[in-house]
């Protein structure tokens, strides 16, 4: 099982990457781009998995980034597409593509975002 969702994870961090990608390309394309070459709406996007620190999944998850919540029982990746700027639309289009990765795998999750 631990290869398994170990293959998941990984799989999910790709597609985040890519759906980052993606956005930013679309995004430059579509406005021409700006000083920061990003949309300038600054916050912050997340996943969210309910799973205990001491459990198997919890443990994996643990080693993938994920870290405790203040939310009991919830384990919680911030910034799943590792993007190096402040862009909150681009943050989303990350945590989207990771929850979604995860969702369909069997991983139940939920993914949210705040304004900086």
């Amino acid at each position: 099982m631990s290869n398994e969702v170990q293959k998941v994870l990984w799989e999910a961090r790709a597609k985040a990457v890519e759906a980052k990608e993606k956005y930013l390309a679309e995004w430059l394309a579509n406005t021409g781009g700006n000083q920061c070459n990003e949309p300038m709406y600054c916050g912050f996007a997340w996943v969210d998995v309910r799973a205990r620190i001491n459990s198997k999944l919890g443990k994996l998850l643990l080693e993938n980034g994920f870290r405790k919540s203040y939310r009991s029982g919830v384990l919680t990746l911030w910034d799943p597409s590792r993007h190096n700027g402040q862009s909150m639309d681009v943050k989303m289009e990350g945590a989207k593509a990771y929850a979604k990765h995860l969702t369909d795998n069997g991983i139940p999750c939920e993914w949210s975002y705040r304004a900086d």
